[in-house]
């Protein structure tokens, strides 16, 4: 199930000879989710041949639990000022958190609880 964008994503992929970039804005359109291995991501911006494009990702659990202490330890490098980006990923920490927590009662009660959960519903 895929949704809009709601900031900003840039690409880069580099190949000995080439270099492919791209960026996907509000009008594109996103999918993150956990499979059996790690996490999926795919960025799609849609169009005619000349402007659609796509990314699609899968990291396992470990490197992805490393990737979240990389970043935690650099949330000193948002300002202090920067109240609204740092609110924004707090309260997205805090549903993963939340939901990581939950006992899973089966596949089907798992991805219902991935279409509500609204970190912006959380306290």
């Amino acid at each position: 199930m895929t949704k809009p964008i709601p900031d900003k994503a840039e690409v880069a992929l580099e190949h000995p000879d080439k270099l492919y970039i791209g960026t996907f804005e509000r009008s594109a359109r996103f999918d993150a989710h956990l499979d059996a291995t790690g996490i999926s991501l795919m960025l799609e911006r849609v169009g005619d041949v000349d402007t659609r494009k796509s990314i699609h990702m899968h990291i396992n659990y470990e490197l992805f639990a490393e990737i979240l202490r990389d970043l935690a330890t650099t949330v000193a490098a948002i300002p202090a000022e920067d109240a609204a980006h740092r609110e924004t990923l707090a309260k997205a920490a805090k549903a993963l958190h939340h939901a990581l927590a939950a006992k899973p009662d089966n596949a089907a009660t798992i991805q219902t609880r991935r279409r509500s959960l609204n970190p912006n519903s959380l306290p």
